[in-house]
């Protein structure tokens, strides 16, 4: 008997975990004539990548099962009981189980070789809605070089170009959550992507967007994604390659306040891997080093300081196999970041730039252990550290802000970041002597050539340090058998994950200061003429001390059991995740015999919430019916209670001590009085709270049209309720208040008060009038009809998906600032913060991150003369918005105070298309000289977004923001 290839169909019982970092083979072997099953062959995968292959031998049902393989391409060798071999190749993904089912025909039909390629491969991992990108696909199609361009293939996600927040995808985009070498490097608290890594180091992808397994530790309540970067082989590898964005290479493109300017960017990426012992231990490293340069604007005060960054990262990977059944990687990863001339304002003078710096950490070590052929045991460490730091680019440090000292009015641009004043000729209370002459000695000069004020002269205001924290361990196994009539895979697996953060904020000598020209008076009656904001941590009082930093941390604690169950034509997969939270804040401790239960003490660690597992049990039910050998249908249900959480600052009472202080001055710069500026301090949480959650149900149907073509489509709803937030513990009695929305409903004025006795409970320990509590009928709905096509062949890949959807509710947790492309308090943000501003105040609508319709088609096609054609298209509608006017609240501030309902309004629609061109030359044996060149938005369509919704604003409706212009990137590459 000789083996023959029959199908190679969906793998719907295994799916390992993201932390494994692994991928696996499977299938069954049976006879042509009969279908019986075979046991005893021997099947071996074997792969570069691999120190030692995996092998298996066919159990009495015919099946075999090859688990904990490193993504790559594989040669499957198949040994039968008459000692005859065949070999087929096969590529496996990222967090993928490939079924490949054979059968055994006669040797007068006997086929010498099998090949079996990734083009006729059909795949599924952890959950109904997995997609797996190989690191063919992310190096032949124009994506850009860092881990953020990934998004750009995922089907379903928007194409965006913010440098924060994430893409939106059923959700919001503060909870993606984001993987690299399985290690989460989402930014602790506030959910955005803080890593950077390039692109050149991913070996495979995967995304989890919907219908999870109770496998991976998958919480996300947007979609979630990791990769796995290059290891070493037997054969040492090297490459240099260096890469040119010339300002010349950029078509114009024109600030949206008018001003433009240049920006040079070069990358230089080298890669150096091998063995170190033969078939057992493999290194990998890397360097890589983008560098960006800029001749800034001129300002109204003049000539700038040019603008530079420059990162150095690098990687080191070692993968160990002491023996067969033993599979170890450790990987570290460390990254030094350092900018110069930011923030450089069109009125700012050349000497208020300021500078940043983050040093990146991540390191890692996993490893898998095959205890027997039905049982794999998996584990990870890791380490992730963000130190990241912005301060001015002139520090003063000879000027020391102490309480009680006078300001120096003869060096206003010497003690901190001043904004010269305007005139007020109108306003008698104002003195406009006094304004005049400071602008006669701080003003610029504008185009009459007079000198003018509105201006900021002196130096950066604030030096800021933010450091993030996580370390996770995480283990798992996986068992599998038989039970009747049926096939079982067991996975159980434990997570557990501590994030922290530190934070240090201190003013630059006096901060911001500015001329109050007597119009207000202090608590004394004193007229107030100048005032400084000065940070609470870099005042000094009378001994010298200051306040130290703030340290906020979360702990996280995971179980998960899933077991497939394989039943003739169906797979059932029946799973739970459970997880409890816990949030530490600083300044109190435990006090039972008080009504707060805490007390006092500056410094110390307290537990100050804690969602405990009986309240975030996630369900992972889901059904596939293979009714054909090449197509399936599929159900699930998952939900999701997402750990994306700000408040363990944002409610720490190391907040009460830490405030920014208006210092005040009187005429002469002699001191008058320091208060706390208005702002969150700490708050207690409201009593019976149900935890965030994601309700997520999925129908689906997947279909091999070919070897080379797959199709896959669904139908997605997700439900999202219980949303916390702070808010005014008095905000259910606001009554009907001036709003065109009628004002608190009555249903919700009945429940009174969050907390009855918070004034008692502020009497013991202070802290803030608002309070965390869950939101009275907020909630968001998502719905999806998708269809996805991707197409292997030979010397050709291509994928196209399009998705519609619509995203609505009262609760935008992406729209609550005028900036909302920046790491925003989750749970404490400017929503249900009084009138105007809670989910009943028009709030019920279209939500941001709405584009109903979304296109995207990308490819690469190799030519016979070594080369690479790649091309990238997206079409997607625009974003909506509405007009937001305080005034028809009685209110001054305008920020998402909704004048109508929620995405009223929606920007242009946006596309694009963008192509490579690569082209080898061989010299040699090994090595290969290769040039590239990729063009970024080739039709130079700069689509505007990000429109002004504030009706005071003179650029109301207009676009703050535009799609970057066209760009080319040329580079060159040697690599053997």
């Amino acid at each position: 008997m000789k083996l023959k290839k029959i199908a190679l169909v969906i793998a719907m019982g295994l799916g390992v975990s993201t932390f494994a970092q692994s991928a696996s083979i499977k299938g069954n072997v049976t006879t042509e004539s009969s279908g019986l099953a075979v046991g005893g062959i021997t099947v071996t995968a074997s792969s570069e990548n691999m120190p030692k292959p995996r092998t298996a031998i066919t159990n009495a049902d015919g099946s075999y099962n090859l688990p904990a393989l490193i993504p790559g391409n594989y040669e499957l060798t198949f040994v039968s009981a008459d000692g005859t071999t065949r070999r087929m190749s096969v590529e496996v993904f990222l967090d993928q189980s490939t079924k490949v089912n054979l059968l055994l025909e006669p040797v007068e039909r006997n086929i010498e070789v099998i090949t079996v390629t990734g083009s006729s491969i059909v795949r599924e991992g952890n959950s109904s809605l997995t997609n797996s990108i190989g690191a063919d696909v992310v190096e032949s199609v124009p994506i850009g070089t860092n881990y953020r361009d990934l998004m750009k293939l995922i089907p379903g996600v928007q194409y965006s170009e913010n440098t924060v927040l994430g893409p939106s995808a059923g959700g919001s985009g503060r909870d993606n959550k984001y993987g690299f070498d399985g290690v989460d490097v989402s930014l602790p608290m506030f959910g955005t992507l803080a890593s950077e890594p390039s692109t050149h180091d991913v070996q495979s992808v995967s995304v989890d967007r919907g219908g999870a397994k109770a496998i991976g530790f998958n919480r996300s309540g947007g979609f979630s994604i990791d990769t796995i970067s290059k290891s070493g082989t037997n054969e040492f590898h090297g490459s240099l390659e260096y890469k040119i964005q010339d300002k010349n290479f950029v078509a114009d493109k024109d600030d949206i306040d008018g001003t433009s300017y240049d920006t040079d960017k070069t990358w230089l990426i080298g890669t150096v891997s091998g063995p170190i012992i033969e078939d057992e231990l493999f290194f990998y490293g890397s360097f890589y080093q983008p560098e960006e340069e800029r001749v800034n604007k001129e300002t109204a005060y003049g000539e700038t300081k040019d603008y530079s960054s420059e990162r150095k990262e690098y990687f080191g990977k070692l993968t160990y196999a002491p023996i067969d059944d033993l599979l170890l990687n450790f990987s570290y990863r460390t990254s030094e970041k350092e900018n110069q001339g930011e923030s450089i304002e069109a009125f700012d003078a050349d000497s208020t730039s300021m500078g940043s710096v983050a040093n990146q950490d991540i390191l890692t070590f996993e490893g898998s252990y095959l205890i027997n052929d039905m049982t794999t045991l998996n584990f990870q460490y890791s380490e992730f550290s963000l130190e990241s730091g912005s301060s001015p680019d002139n520090l003063l440090t000879n000027v020391n802000p102490i309480k009680g000292a006078p300001l120096d009015l003869n060096n206003l641009d010497g003690l901190g970041l001043f904004t010269v004043p305007n005139l007020q000729a109108d306003n008698e209370d104002f003195d406009s002597a006094g304004a005049q002459a400071l602008i006669d000695q701080y003003g610029y000069t504008d185009d009459a050539g007079v000198l003018t004020g509105g201006g900021s002269i002196g130096s950066g205001s604030t030096i800021d340090e933010l450091n993030y924290y996580r370390d996770i361990f995480e283990i798992s196994i996986e068992h599998e058998l038989e039970f009747g009539a049926t096939y079982h895979t067991i996975h159980a697996g434990f997570k557990w994950s501590e994030g922290t953060e530190k934070l240090s904020r201190a003013s630059n000598g006096w901060g911001s200061m500015s001329y109050f020209g007597g119009e207000e008076l202090s608590t004394d009656g004193t007229p107030i003429y100048y005032r400084a904001l000065t940070q609470q941590m870099s005042l000094a009082d009378g001994s010298g001390s200051v306040v130290p930093e703030i340290v906020s941390s979360s702990e996280s604690f995971n179980f998960e059991i899933n077991d497939s169950i394989e039943y003739r034509d169906f797979i059932f997969e029946v799973g739970v995740l459970i997880s409890k939270d816990v949030l530490y804040g600083q300044g109190l401790k435990k006090n039972s015999s008080n009504v707060s239960g805490y007390e006092l003490a500056p410094g110390e660690k307290y537990e100050m919430y804690t969602v405990d597992f009986k309240d975030m049990i996630q369900p992972r039910l889901g059904a596939t019916w293979n009714y054909q050998e090449d197509a399936s249908v599929f159900v699930n249900y998952a939900k999701y209670n997402p750990e994306a959480s700000s408040l363990a600052r944002a409610a720490s009472w190391a907040r009460n001590t830490r405030a920014t202080l208006n210092v005040d001055f009187d005429e002469n710069g002699d001191f008058i009085e320091s208060t706390e500026r208005a702002g969150s301090s700490g708050k207690f949480f409201q009593e019976g709270m149900t935890p965030r959650s994601i309700d997520e149900f999925t129908i689906g149907a997947t279909k091999s049209m070919s070897n080379n073509l797959y199709v896959r489509g669904h139908i997605r709803h997700r439900k999202g309720d219980h949303f916390w937030e702070d808010t005014a513990n008095t905000d259910r009695l606001l009554g009907k208040y001036e709003s065109p929305f009628g004002g608190v409903p009555d249903h919700i004025a009945e429940k009174g008060l969050y907390i009855e006795n918070l004034d008692a409970m502020r009497a013991e320990v202070g802290g803030s009038s608002y309070v965390v509590a869950e939101l009275d009928d907020a909630f968001t709905k998502y719905w999806e009809v998708s269809l996805e096509a991707e197409y292997f062949g030979d010397r050709t890949y291509f994928n196209a998906s399009y998705v519609w959807s619509h995203y609505y509710g009262n609760y935008d947790q992406d729209n609550t600032s005028a900036d909302s492309d920046a790491n925003l308090f989750i749970g404490s943000s400017n929503l249900a913060d009084g009138a105007g501003r809670q989910v009943w105040d028009g709030k019920y609508g279209t939500l941001n991150g709405d584009k109903p319709h979304v296109f995207k088609a990308y490819g690469y096609y190799t030519t016979d003369w070594e080369a690479n054609i790649g091309a990238y298209f997206v079409y997607q509608s625009g974003d909506v918005w509405e007009k937001w006017d305080g005034s028809v609240y009685g209110y001054s501030s305008d920020t998402i105070r909704y004048a109508e309902t929620a995405g009223s309004r929606r920007e242009s629609s946006h596309w694009q298309v963008d192509l490579t061109y690569t082209q080898n030359f061989t010299v040699y044996d090994n090595y290969i000289v290769e040039f590239s060149a990729e063009l970024f938005n080739v039709f130079d369509n700069q689509t505007g977004y990000d429109y002004d919704p504030y009706a005071s604003s003179t650029t109301f409706g207009e676009a703050r923001s535009l799609i970057n212009p066209r760009s080319l990137q040329l580079s060159a590459k040697i690599s053997f």
